[in-house]
């Protein structure tokens, strides 16, 4: 039996998105697919405690809530032991450089999440559209 081999944190990463990926449920893979495109650009236009803010207070739109609640429980952040922590008040306290490492953090998993929807979401053709795969 072959030792198991320990995750780069770029893999570690990965497998979280995956994860949070696998656990979106069909009726919501398209708000969630919004949500999660526009993590990344809202960290870095408005900073990472307004756009948890932001979903924070969307959190009645379901993907909003489930993409908090994953970023809550990634340990890959490094607030608390891997377990659900209240991102809100959390980041509200840190220090600047904690605060800079743990947006870089989100903007690393940002991408990663968006690679997972990406390969795992399936997108529907609407009507009157030319579907590609299907042409003669």
């Amino acid at each position: 039996m072959k030792p198991q081999q320990k995750l780069t944190r770029d893999q570690s990463r990965a497998a979280f998105a995956y994860r949070c990926v696998d656990n979106v449920s069909k009726e919501l893979q398209d708000d969630y697919r919004i949500r999660v495109n526009s993590l990344g650009s809202a960290v870095l236009r408005d900073g990472l405690a307004a756009a948890l803010v932001f979903l924070h207070r969307d959190s009645t739109d379901k993907a909003a809530k489930l993409l908090l609640d994953q970023l809550s429980d990634s340990k890959e952040l490094g607030l608390g032991s891997g377990g659900k922590v209240s991102l809100i008040p959390d980041v509200f306290v840190l220090e600047p450089s904690e605060y800079m490492r743990v947006t870089r953090e989100v903007l690393a998993l940002a991408v990663w999440l968006r690679r997972a929807v990406s390969a795992t979401f399936v997108l529907e053709k609407k009507k009157g559209n030319a579907d590609v795969a299907n042409a003669p």
